[in-house]
């Protein structure tokens, strides 16, 4: 039976829609499954969901095989579904109208804890499906990436800004100098320093996630924000997490920003961006490409120029 003679058409077409821009953008499977239950976290389930990309596959030859393979898994695994359904309404992600910053700061600080209490592998990247190995796997493809940038070395001092459990830190820890992770999740901040207790170049701590106040200027050659930076620009951060990042920031040094926002606009998105790093003495040198095969993350890649640190030390931020 069709979709559309079950619910509503309004939300069959919502969910048209939401197929089309995954196949428009070359969203992997697990990705578009992510989408879906973000964007129906009431209303459509897996199965009438799989309905609507089933009777999309013959007016889309191109991408059959990949709605085929969608409408597999939400009837194979509707477990699955729901759970990410949960994990994903645990973090809101819209702003109150009447919220301070810090207000969705603490409000999205408990939505991780309850996300993680769901699942771990979910709770830090909701296309990992709560599956451990493909988050494993996503995590080596970014690490990959970063390594081809010349973002690692022995000599490294990164920042991870939002490093929830500490995948980051574990994967780069022997591709670096020294790392340290900060989140605002008190529950992920506990499991990170569990999974990086053998570490030694590894530190994992508690911020505000205000600012970077606890770290002094030029204090890391690289700074890294994996699907961080949206939640920051949620709380009306992103501007001053800009100028934190190039205060701390070493001459020359550089900043991977993957997701800068969740509004859906990747022409705003590379606008802000530009922007930002211009007024920050920072230069866009990968500007909102997509370079990943199991994520489907935006990736820019920042450089600090020689006048960074200089206009920072002028600022009189400390």
């Amino acid at each position: 039976m069709s979709t559309t003679g079950r619910k509503p058409s309004l939300q069959a077409s919502t969910a048209r829609m939401v197929f089309e821009e995954c196949m428009a953008d070359g969203a992997c499977v697990e990705a578009v499954v992510a989408r879906l239950a973000l964007r129906f976290e009431t209303g459509l389930d897996a199965a009438e969901l799989a309905d609507v990309a089933l009777d999309m596959c013959s007016a889309d030859l191109r991408n059959g095989d990949r709605l085929e393979r969608i409408a597999e898994l939400l009837r194979r695994r509707p477990d699955i579904f729901a759970m990410l359904r949960e994990t994903g309404a645990a973090v809101r992600h819209e702003r109150g109208e009447w919220e301070t910053d810090a207000a969705v700061v603490r409000r999205l600080a408990a939505g991780f804890d309850a996300a993680a209490a769901i699942s771990l592998a979910a709770s830090v990247q909701l296309s990992s499906l709560g599956d451990e190995e493909k988050l494993t796997a996503t995590t080596d493809e970014i690490v990959a990436w970063l390594e081809t940038q010349g973002f690692t070395g022995a000599d490294r001092d990164i920042l991870d800004i939002g490093c929830g459990i500490g995948r980051f830190e574990s994967a780069l820890s022997s591709a670096a100098h020294r790392i340290v992770g900060i989140d605002i999740s008190s529950k992920m901040i506990s499991i990170a320093r569990q999974r990086c207790a053998s570490l030694r170049n590894v530190e994992v701590r508690p911020t505000s996630g205000l600012d970077l106040a606890d770290f002094g200027n030029a204090s890391f050659d690289c700074v890294l924000a994996v699907d961080s930076f949206p939640y920051l620009a949620l709380a009306g951060l992103a501007e001053r997490y800009f100028k934190e990042i190039a205060r701390v920031l070493k001459t020359s040094g550089m900043a991977a920003l993957l997701n800068y926002s969740y509004r859906g606009s990747p022409a705003l998105d590379r606008a802000d961006v530009h922007r930002l790093a211009g007024a920050h003495g920072m230069q866009v040198v990968v500007d909102s490409e997509k370079p990943f095969r199991l994520w489907d993350g935006n990736a820019f890649l920042l450089a600090a120029s020689e006048g960074t640190l200089r206009l920072n030390n002028c600022s009189g931020v400390t």
